[in-house]
């Protein structure tokens, strides 16, 4: 039997009010740096507040954020303009400053390491678990995570080196290495016997891992059994051997889709001979799921990677610009279309105020579509062999709504300008372009999963670029065709 465990400084349950703090407490760090922004350079400098009030708000500040948890103090640094970020950085309790860094996002962890030099960061990854540092590794300078593995022992090193071998998107870049193992020929009384010489379990600890002599993963023993299993039964009759396991070369998404699909705690990572290496626990898969959600509603905007809020002007131009530069050319085609229908559009000047609406639905009707799919794909309920049918669907499902909502708009669109003519064509032309976006909608993220891009890379901005110019060219060719 085995056991590696150090116990977290902070956890679910020492967090102070961690899941029932107000938010009143963030609002008050905010307030608190607007009253210290003139001794903010004092502060930055270490120098001592001669104003009697300044200290005492600095003090007020310096305990509020030591009674934060560090996933709450990440969220306050998130909030903060850089200056202020800096302050409370500064003011932030030095051995929770590793934990800090693992809760923040990259961007502004990245600000946060630049502020720090070497001896702080190495101060501050000192206390951090080999899976921690290896998640870290990467956006630290290359001589503080060689001196940091300069400190841990030899199967730590082994650990953080395996870690970070693999690539980010998989099992192995976030396997936990702390885990309790134990062999399956011996008696329940001394499991427990055993597990009672530890102050405390590793996080998440739901099962105990049952390996053979070789650690080959044999099955686990889930907690609430061992505690009401007769005490002279052995561990192989109660524990259970249909396990869900992973390879560290596994996808992480396909990992949490498990994880929900089969409301796991923790899991089991093998090598390729099935021997326990590690595992993975429902706090990395929760972020895994939260971190691929944003990143499909950055994509899906044209962003190209996360953003500090307060970010400078420049880096935010950087990573907005490709797609703006996408939208431009898709709107300057679509006024080419409209200029190709101005003597349409003089003619008939009811033409120009109805269009909108035409591209505006048929936009919103395939933002509906690509929403569902780009969701479909990322719980892994869509493979390229169901895009026929799934294509047939969202084509029936645009033709009765085209058919509803051109037949409404057709009808007002008769009573305001007396023409059925124009009321027939607005029918059409809406119909037309629901079709349009249902068969886009499909299609772009599908074409972009084949080519291997993500699906909802600039989705919204390319089905409304087609169903903005789609609608204008079938609207205004349908009106010329019949109306002029």
């Amino acid at each position: 039997m085995s056991i590696e465990h150090t116990p977290p400084t902070h956890d679910g349950e020492t967090g102070q009010n961690h899941a029932e703090r107000p938010s009143a407490d963030f609002d008050r760090v905010h307030s608190l740096c607007e009253i210290l922004e003139p001794a903010f350079e004092q502060i930055e400098n270490g120098t001592p507040l001669e104003d009697a009030p300044l200290r005492d708000k600095l003090t007020e500040l310096t305990v509020l954020l030591s009674e934060l948890h560090p996933a709450d103090v990440a969220a306050v640094l998130e909030s903060l303009p850089p200056r202020e970020r800096n302050i409370v950085w500064l003011l932030v309790k030095p051995e929770d400053d590793g934990e800090v860094l693992l809760e923040v996002s990259d961007a502004v962890r990245e600000t946060l390491i630049e502020s720090m030099d070497k001896d702080e960061l190495l101060a501050a990854v000192d206390d951090l678990d080999a899976d921690e540092l290896a998640e870290l590794a990467d956006d630290l300078p290359h001589q503080v995570v060689y001196e940091a593995l300069q400190t841990r022992d030899e199967e730590e090193r082994a650990q953080v080196k395996a870690a970070m071998s693999y690539e980010d998107n998989q099992v192995g870049a976030i396997m936990d290495f702390e885990l309790v193992s134990i062999r399956a020929d011996v008696a329940c009384e001394v499991v427990l016997r055993y597990l009672r010489r530890f102050d405390s379990l590793p996080d998440h600890t739901d099962k105990i891992f049952v390996v053979d002599e070789n650690d080959v993963l044999q099955g686990v023993l889930p907690i609430r059994k061992l505690l009401v299993a007769d005490p002279e039964d052995l561990v192989e009759n109660v524990m259970a051997k249909d396990v869900v396991r992973f390879r560290a070369e596994d996808d992480v998404e396909e990992a949490a889709q498990a994880f929900e699909r089969y409301d796991l705690v923790t899991a089991p990572v093998v090598d390729e001979n099935k021997k326990l290496i590690g595992r993975i626990t429902v706090d990395e898969m929760v972020d895994v799921i939260r971190e691929e959600s944003e990143a499909d509603m950055l994509n899906m905007a044209g962003l190209q990677e996360e953003e500090d809020l307060f970010a400078p002007i420049l880096d935010s131009v950087k990573n907005r610009w490709m797609w703006l530069a996408v939208n431009l050319c898709t709107a300057f085609l679509a006024s080419r279309v409209i200029g190709a229908f101005e003597g349409s559009i003089e003619k008939i000047v009811a033409l120009a105020a109805l269009m909108p609406i035409v591209a505006g639905i048929g936009g919103n009707s395939g933002n509906q579509t690509i929403t569902m799919i780009v969701r479909a794909m990322a719980m892994g309920q869509l493979t390229g062999m169901h895009a026929g049918r799934l294509l047939k669907k969202e084509v029936g499902v645009a033709l009765v709504n085209g058919i509803i909502w051109g037949t409404v708009m057709g009808a007002v669109s008769w009573l305001l300008y007396g023409s059925l003519g124009i009321g027939l064509v607005m029918i059409a032309a809406m119909t037309l372009n629901l079709l349009l976006a249902a068969t886009v909608g499909v299609l772009i993220p599908v074409v972009m999963e084949k080519f291997g891009r993500d699906p909802a890379l600039g989705s919204s901005v390319l089905i409304t670029a087609v169903t903005d110019s789609g609608g204008f060219l079938i609207f205004l060719g349908l009106a010329t065709l019949f109306l002029l």
